[in-house]
């Protein structure tokens, strides 16, 4: 019996993972690990966000006419910032990388792998037999390919284990209908950033610099020379 229920175990957090996502795992997995780790590259990313839109939010109110020296102070020190932050993006993004390369090597030694491992290692010893007659002539393919005549063979109750995981995930799906599945989605999307509050730490992410819209207290005015042309 305990062999019957690890397989269908491991059948259903195979196709568990391949219903959730592995990219919304790696997400959720990959923010954990960076608020265990304390991560040295995504606390660099934070500080370095927070002090270019505190830079650039003192910019706007800075006047180019009136304070020019200290407007150009300014957009030089913003200018240099996004650019740090695109390597810096870079940095991360390689991290995550390899991460996410560990992680799905983790994930299919866990479902796939230990399948295959399982269904090699007790190829010959049966899951459970069969009362007899039920099948009739018909039963031997049950314990293909090395199990015992008359019993199911570990091969044969995979397939049947998937089969029936898919039929129950179609039967929900269709009970649930699209709005249910799309508020599953939206709740697994919340837990990620509840994990990783910096909107995935490990993805690069841009901090736009809009264009400055001209206002009087950014843009040098020509009036003066205006009238003294008409003049």
């Amino acid at each position: 019996m305990s062999l019957l229920i690890s397989i269908f175990f491991l059948v259903f957090l195979a196709q568990l993972v391949a219903w959730v996502g592995k990219t919304v795992l790696v997400d959720i997995a990959y923010g954990l690990y960076l608020r265990i780790t304390r991560s040295p590259l995504a606390a660099r990313q934070r500080a370095l966000k927070t002090h270019i839109l505190t830079t650039k939010a003192e910019l706007m109110k800075t006047s180019a006419q009136d304070q020019f020296a200290k407007w150009a102070k300014l957009r030089r020190s913003v200018d240099k910032g996004l650019a740090d932050l695109e390597k810096l993006n870079a940095e991360v993004a390689s991290a995550k990388s390899g991460f996410s390369m560990k992680f799905n090597t983790v994930l299919w030694i866990m479902t796939t792998g230990s399948q295959f491992v399982v269904g090699w290692w007790f190829r010959k010893q049966p899951v459970f037999f069969l009362p007899e007659g039920w099948f009739g002539p018909l039963g031997w393919w049950l314990a293909l390919p090395f199990a015992p005549a008359g019993s199911v063979s570990v091969g044969v109750w995979q397939m049947a284990c998937k089969r029936v995981i898919v039929v129950c995930e179609r039967v929900v799906k269709e009970l649930l209908g699209e709005p249910s599945l799309r508020q599953l989605r939206i709740i697994s999307l919340t837990a990620i950033v509840i994990i990783a509050p910096t909107s995935q730490e490990g993805e690069p992410e841009k901090v736009a610099m809009p264009g400055l819209a001209p206002t009087p207290n950014n843009t040098p005015r020509k009036e003066a020379t205006k009238e003294k042309k008409e003049n």
